[in-house]
C-alpha cells in the first residue's frame, strides 16, 4: 500500500507557516528585483487611496463651504486623476510579476520532476502516484498565486494600514483611538483562525491527493475496471473521496466566512461609533465638516485592508500547505551515487559475483526475515546464468540488485571485479541493460521507446537490429507509421506480447556487457518464443547475463541455473544436473511450482 503524506495531527507543533513559506526563498531571489518593484508599485498605488480623504476634507472645508462651483470642478479632477494613477499602477504591478512568477513555477515543476527521478524506488514504492502528482500540479499553482497576489498585498495592506492609522490618529486622534479599538480582538481571532485553517487546508489538500490518484488507477486500469464489471464499485470509491473532500472544503468554507463575518462587523462598529460621537463634534463646533468627511473616508479606504485579512490568511496557508508538501519530497534522500571513498577500476574481466548478498526491503516489519540470505554466485564473463525459484524466493529483488535499483543491505556484487556500490549510477547502467516482466512503454515512437536503452549515437540499424533480434520487425512495419508510430500512454495500444518484445529490444539495442532479463518472454506464443529464443542466443553469446526463467524453454538459453529457495542459493548447474541432483527444481520445471516471483 502506498504511504500516505504525513497527516496535520503528525506534523510539529511548533510548525510556523512562516518558515515553511521562507523555504521559497531560493526559488524567488533569481526576480526579486522585478519582485520587490511589483510589491513598491502596489504600495504606492494603495496609499494613493488615502490621498482621496485629504482632497474631500479640502472639497468641503473649501469650495464647498465657499460655494466655489470652480474649486468642486478641480477637486472632482483631482480625484479622478487619482483613480486613474491607481489604476494604472495596479496593472503595472500585475505585468511585473507576470513572467517571474511563472518561471518560478516552471523551475519548482523541473526540480521536483528531477527529483522524482533520482529518488528511489523503494521511496515510489510506498507513494502514491496521485499525492505525487497533486504536489506537481495543485500545489505549485497555489505557491504561484501565494506570490502574485497574498504575499504582495499582506505587505501592502500592511503598510496601507499602518499609514491609514498614523493619518487617522494626526486628523483626530480621540476618534482614532475609538476606531482602532478592534484591533487587539482582530489579532486574536487571526491567530485562533490562522491554527486551524491549517489542519483543514492540509487534510484538503492531501485528499486531493487520494482522488488524483483514483482516477488516474482507474483511468489506467480502465481494462480490468470494464472487464470485470467494476465501473460502479470504482464509481462508488470515487464518489465516498469526492464527497470527503466537499466536506472539508465546507469546513474550510465555514472557517473563512465566520473569520470574515467577525473581521468585517468589529470594524464596521468602530466606525458607526466613530459617526455618531463624530457628528456630536461637529455639531459642538469641535470638528469642522471636512474633518470628519475625511476621517470616516479614510476609515472606509481602510476597510478592504482589514476584511481581506481572513482571505490573505487562508491562501498564506493553503500555500504554507502546499510548500510544506513540495519539500516533502524535496527532502527525501535520493539514490546515493557512489558509497564513501569512490570506486576502483575492476583488474580484468570476471563476470558477475554476489557475495553473502542480503536484502531487506527498508519499510519491513521488525523480525521478518530478509527476501534474500547470503547470496553467494559467480557469473563468469560471457556466461549466462538462469535463476529459478517459487513465488517469493527473492529472483526478481535479486536481479533489481544489479543495477541498484534496490541497494543490498548486506554483502557486495561486484561487475568485473568492481563493487557496484562504489561505482557512479550512470556510469553502472551504462554497462548494465535491463528488461522487466511487466513491461513498460512511454508515450513516444515505437523508435523512441527502444532507443531509450542505446547511446546518444544511436540510430536506425541499432533500432533495425534490436527489434529484429526481439522478433518485433513484422509488427512494427506494420504499424501505420512503422517505428515512427505513436504506441500511446503505457502502450495499451499494443497487445502485451508487442510490448514485451520491444522492451526487450530496448534491453539489448546498446549491446549492453552486463544484460539482465526478467522472464522477459512470458506473454509470447510458442512460435514466437522459439524465434526470440534463437536470435537471443546470438546476443547472450557477446554479454554476462542473469535471466529469471519460468519455463524449460527459457531455461535452456542459459549455461548454468542457479535454484533460489527461501531467499537462499539452494542449487548451482546445469540445467540436466539439477533435474537429477534436486526434487524442487525438477519440481518446478514439470510446471507443478508457481515461479512468479
Amino acid at each position: 500500500m502506498p504511504e500516505k503524506p504525513a497527516t496535520p495531527e503528525d506534523r510539529p507543533a511548533d510548525r510556523s507557516a512562516v518558515r515553511v513559506l521562507l523555504r521559497l526563498w531560493p526559488y524567488v531571489r533569481p526576480v526579486r528585483g522585478r519582485f520587490f518593484s511589483a510589491a513598491a508599485v502596489a504600495i504606492v498605488a494603495s496609499c494613493l487611496s488615502l490621498v482621496i480623504p485629504l482632497v474631500l476634507k479640502w472639497l468641503v472645508d473649501g469650495p464647498v463651504s465657499d460655494r466655489d462651483p470652480g474649486g468642486v470642478w478641480l477637486g472632482a479632477l483631482y480625484l479622478l486623476l487619482l483613480g486613474f494613477a491607481e489604476a494604472g499602477l495596479f496593472g503595472l504591478r500585475r505585468w511585473l510579476v507576470a513572467r517571474p512568477l511563472s518561471s518560478v513555477e516552471a523551475r519548482m515543476r523541473e526540480d521536483l520532476y528531477g527529483r522524482l527521478q533520482r529518488l528511489p524506488i523503494a521511496f515510489h514504492d510506498r507513494w502514491a502516484s496521485g499525492q505525487l502528482l497533486s504536489r506537481g500540479t495543485t500545489d505549485l499553482m497555489l505557491v504561484r498565486m501565494f506570490l502574485a497576489f497574498p504575499l504582495t498585498f499582506l505587505v501592502v495592506n500592511g503598510v496601507t494600514l499602518l499609514a491609514g492609522c498614523a493619518l487617522l490618529l494626526a486628523q483626530e486622534w480621540s476618534l482614532g483611538l475609538v476606531l482602532l479599538t478592534p484591533v487587539v480582538p482582530v489579532v486574536v481571532l487571526c491567530s485562533f483562525f490562522e491554527s486551524r485553517y491549517a489542519v483543514v487546508a492540509r487534510r484538503a489538500q492531501d485528499q486531493v491527493g487520494d482522488l488524483t490518484t483514483v482516477v488516474e488507477e482507474s483511468v489506467l486500469g480502465i481494462r480490468v475496471v470494464k472487464g470485470f464489471g467494476r465501473h460502479r464499485s470504482q464509481a462508488e470509491s470515487f464518489r465516498r473521496l469526492a464527497r470527503l473532500l466537499r466536506s472539508t472544503e465546507l469546513a474550510k468554507a465555514r472557517l473563512l466566512a465566520l473569520i470574515w463575518a467577525l473581521i468585517t462587523i468589529l470594524p464596521e462598529l468602530a466606525i458607526g461609533a466613530t459617526l455618531v460621537l463624530g457628528t456630536v463634534e461637529v455639531a459642538d463646533g469641535d470638528l469642522s465638516a471636512g474633518t470628519l468627511v475625511a476621517f470616516l473616508s479614510t476609515a472606509l479606504a481602510l476597510r478592504w485592508p482589514v476584511e481581506s485579512i481572513g482571505f490573505l490568511l487562508a491562501m498564506s496557508q493553503e500555500a504554507a500547505t502546499a510548500t510544506e508538501r513540495y519539500f516533502e519530497v524535496m527532502d527525501a534522500e535520493v539514490e546515493p551515487d557512489t558509497a564513501a571513498g569512490g570506486g576502483r577500476a575492476g583488474a580484468g574481466p570476471d563476470g558477475v559475483r554476489f557475495e553473502g548478498v542480503s536484502f531487506r526491503y527498508p519499510d519491513a516489519p521488525e523480525g521478518t526475515p530478509p527476501v534474500l540470505d547470503g547470496i553467494d554466485l559467480h557469473i563468469r564473463p560471457g556466461e549466462t546464468l538462469a535463476l529459478v525459484g517459487a513465488t517469493g524466493s527473492g529472483k526478481t529483488t535479486l536481479t533489481a540488485l544489479v543495477p541498484r535499483l534496490h541497494e543490498a543491505t548486506g554483502g557486495r556484487i561486484l561487475l568485473d571485479g568492481e563493487d557496484i556500490a562504489l561505482m557512479d549510477r550512470e556510469r553502472l547502467r551504462s554497462l548494465v541493460s535491463v528488461a522487466f516482466e511487466e513491461p513498460t512503454l512511454f508515450s513516444a515512437s515505437v523508435g523512441e521507446n527502444v532507443l531509450m536503452g542505446a547511446g546518444p549515437d544511436a540510430g536506425g540499424p541499432e533500432l533495425r537490429r534490436a527489434l529484429g533480434i526481439a522478433q518485433a520487425e513484422g509488427f512494427v512495419d506494420r504499424l501505420p507509421e512503422g517505428t515512427a508510430t505513436q504506441v500511446g500512454e503505457q502502450g495499451l495500444s499494443l497487445s502485451g506480447g508487442q510490448r514485451q518484445r520491444l522492451a526487450l529490444a530496448r534491453a539489448v539495442v546498446g549491446r549492453p556487457r552486463f544484460l539482465v532479463l526478467d522472464d522477459p518472454l512470458s506473454a509470447l506464443d510458442v512460435h514466437t518464443e522459439a524465434r526470440v529464443e534463437a536470435a537471443l542466443r546470438e546476443v547472450l553469446k557477446e554479454t554476462t547475463a542473469l535471466v529469471v526463467a519460468h519455463r524449460p524453454s527459457t531455461v535452456m538459453l542459459a549455461d548454468r541455473v542457479a535454484l533460489l529457495s527461501g531467499g537462499r542459493v539452494a542449487a548451482v548447474g546445469t540445467h540436466q544436473e539439477l533435474l537429477r541432483s534436486s526434487g524442487e527444481y525438477a519440481w518446478l520445471m514439470a510446471g507443478e511450482g508457481d515461479g512468479e516471483r
